[in-house]
């Protein structure tokens, strides 16, 4: 015989009890509970009580009993139901798992009052696991689990697994943990996120039949996500780059996705460059390691990207967290009011939280010591309700300043000054809710800029176009061909298409309506009052760049809108980037980037530049 102690028979008891109380729906979970240790000699012969449980009525107690001793014996398991207790006498009820899997259980004693059930098992050790009401599901294929968590499934101590006996053997589980990683998202990987409100403060119903953003005081639930771009899951967040400005809003007319940057301008006007560009930002495919040759060669070789690496070295591209960084559309869209005219809009997020730029110095820092701190400061800040609010503006500008514009207005690598064309508040969203699950509601946020609502249409932009495939498509691949379907992504109103099928298709697929369109048998049919309106184009259709001035926006920016004491932290903060580029890389971008802008700026670069090399071989040398 082998004598169990009180204290281990206790901890396996209240563990049980525990995590039986956890599963249980809030109906029953009101129910007390309790349990009782009796005889705990084990013995090949004995019977015994090991727990006695209050048991709510209609629930299941799943008793698992696993011989620890005899080789011989399988591992045996059973389920007993509860049902209309105590009016009824022989409450318990057999219910076989397996044809070779089955344990005697009685119940020896109905307690007055009916609260207390007692079973004896013929067995040397039994396992309580899970307590649900019977009408819960509680796995993914609606089969009660008879494995235990506790538990491996020995038939004894020196003896080999009995997975394969009353369905121990954890092929689920393992199976289901091999999967748990999706695709990342190849740019924007990481980032943050929290569901909030926007409340419309001006109407501009006069410029666009956008609901959302007509009649002052209207509300709409949105959900913003912020991110890195070129790094990984598993990036810092304050390494040197843009940082992505998502927003979901979830209106009458379905889902319309407001996907820009903190930075108002693009480093590339040619859709065709996308990929060169974000590759040039990420790893090296020899050595796998952050590299800054590849990402100073590629601005280099492209001097429209200049005015957008200036913006990201100075304090714009520093913010202190998410919650304190601007947004801006990037891109201008075509805006249609309810009689058909036209307006071309730029939309830009000013945050209502005030605080210094982080320097290039705290920015490294904290990459060392807490590379999540963006996401960590946005989190913590809603948790203890102080909830971030951004300003929402639009920039309008009418097709006949558009034609007569000196240089392509379409062209994101340049901004609209706000001195031209002004900035309009339209509204404020707040951020006022944490995400419950990060997986679910930020990870599995899928943003396109292809989802717009009626009102808002794409505009010439040519960058624009090729982003209208590319994020539908990317999140196709990420999230499968029925990413509107998960809960995030889901909008508000009922979707009527005729997409079908694929991979984890989540509702009832449009049912018996017909597949296909046109067709006679009472199909969904297309509103011509969402078409996009017409307009007129003229010119020689090809892939070319027009040559103009790529730094008259630069000069601006420098001039008007950097303070010296900004201009000098932006100049330190490209020198510590810049320098550790090659040589050859770093002359070239003096001379492609910088120069060009002037004399003056290109000779204050390559100054602070060759300050920054003295300093690091010091600290080399040390």
């Amino acid at each position: 015989m082998l004598m169990v102690s009180n204290e281990y028979a206790n901890i396996t008891a209240n563990f049980a009890v525990q995590r039986m109380a956890e599963t249980l729906n809030s109906k029953t979970a009101t129910g007390q509970w309790c349990y009782r240790n009796s005889y705990l000699s084990i013995h090949t012969s004995t019977i015994y009580e090991l727990f006695c449980i209050v048991m709510p009525v209609g629930a299941t107690l799943f008793i698992c009993a696993n011989n620890l001793f005899q080789p011989t014996e399988n591992v045996t398991a059973v389920i007993l139901r509860v049902d209309d207790f105590p009016k009824q006498k022989n409450h318990g009820e057999k219910f076989f798992l397996y044809p070779n899997c089955f344990v005697n259980a009685e119940p020896t004693a109905v307690y007055h009052g009916g609260m207390y059930n007692t079973f004896t098992m013929r067995s040397h050790f039994t396992q309580i696991l899970y307590m649900f009401p019977h009408s819960t599901v509680v796995n993914n294929n609606g089969v009660s689990p008879a494995q235990s968590q506790l538990f491996d499934g020995k038939s004894g101590y020196w003896n080999p697994r009995t997975y394969s006996h009353a369905g121990l053997f954890p092929h689920r589980k393992l199976a289901t943990f091999n999967r748990e990683r999706i695709p990342e998202r190849v740019v924007h990987a990481k980032g943050g996120g929290a569901h909030g409100e926007f409340v419309v403060t001006n109407d501009i119903s006069r410029f666009t039949k956008a609901k959302l953003f007509n009649g002052v005081g209207k509300k709409t639930r949105c959900f913003a996500r912020f991110s890195t771009v070129g790094g990984n899951l598993g990036s810092a967040d304050t390494a040197v780059d843009p940082h992505g400005f998502a927003v979901k809003f979830y209106t009458e007319d379905g889902n319309y996705d407001l996907v820009g940057n903190n930075i108002e301008v693009f480093p590339i006007r040619d859709p065709m460059l996308f990929s060169d560009l974000n590759r040039s930002r990420k790893r090296n495919p020899s050595t796998n390691l952050q590299d800054q040759t590849m990402w100073w060669d590629f601005v280099q070789g492209r001097p429209e990207s200049t005015f957008h690496a200036l913006q990201i070295f100075s304090d714009i591209g520093r913010a202190h967290g998410f919650r304190r960084m601007n947004g801006s559309s990037v891109h201008a869209f075509k805006f249609v009011n309810s009689r058909g005219d036209i307006v071309f809009a730029k939309l830009q997020w000013r945050s209502q939280q005030q605080a210094p730029a982080l320097t290039f110095q705290q920015a490294n820092t904290l990459q060392g010591t807490n590379p999540d701190y963006f996401v960590q400061d946005l989190y913590d800040s809603i948790e203890n309700r102080n909830y971030p609010s951004w300003l929402l503006y639009i920039q309008l500008m009418t097709v006949e300043q558009a034609q007569s514009y000196p240089r392509n207005p379409f062209d994101i690598t340049r901004n609209w000054r706000e001195e031209e064309f002004q900035l309009i508040e339209l509204g404020r969203m707040t951020l006022n809710r944490n995400p419950t699950n990060y997986f679910a509601e930020v990870e599995q946020a899928a943003f396109a800029v292809s989802n717009l609502v009626p009102g808002i249409e794409p505009s010439p932009d040519r960058m624009m176009h090729g982003r209208l495939l590319a994020y539908q498509d990317a999140q196709r691949y990420r999230l499968g061909t029925n990413f509107p379907q998960l809960p995030i992504n889901s909008p508000i109103v009922e979707v009527n298409s005729y997409i079908r099928d694929g991979k984890a298709c989540y509702g009832d697929n449009g049912g018996g309506s017909p597949n296909y369109w046109p067709n006679s048998f009472g199909g969904h049919q297309a509103d011509p009052g969402v078409a996009h309106v017409s307009f007129s184009v003229s010119g020689v259709v090809d892939r070319f760049d027009i040559p103009e001035d790529e730094f008259v926006e630069t000069r601006w920016f420098l001039e008007r809108d950097v303070t010296p004491a900004g201009r000098q932290r932006m100049l330190e903060a490209i020198a510590d980037h810049l320098k550790n580029a090659r040589p050859e890389v770093q002359a070239r971008v003096l001379q492609n980037n910088f120069y060009p802008i002037s004399r003056e700026f290109g000779d204050a670069v390559s100054a602070e530049l060759q300050k920054a090399i003295r300093n690091a071989n010091k600290s080399y040398k040390k």
